[in-house]
């Protein structure tokens, strides 16, 4: 998937724990290590906003976007272009 997930970079800058950061968001641990991991399929808002609330950080330091090889844009979105 093309979503990078950097949740270790902020634990590491705010010196937080998962558990720590699991207990003020309000997601078990097994949750947020599937997010953490990059294995989770989506992310509800209100989550995202309780993990940027606690870590006090904007959604763009925790999600980034990267291309994957050989995939267009559209192609990686599942979005189907035709000419003409």
């Amino acid at each position: 998937m093309p979503i990078t997930v950097d949740i270790d970079v902020m634990l590491a800058r705010r010196k937080m724990s998962v558990g720590e950061l699991a207990e003020r968001v309000g997601i078990t641990p097994a949750n947020l290590a599937v997010l953490k991991n990059g294995r989770a399929k989506a992310v509800r808002f209100a989550t995202l906003a309780a993990l940027c609330e606690v870590l006090e950080c904007q959604p763009g330091d925790l999600l980034r976007w990267e291309p994957e090889a050989g995939d267009a844009a559209g192609e990686a979105a599942g979005i189907a272009v035709s000419e003409g």
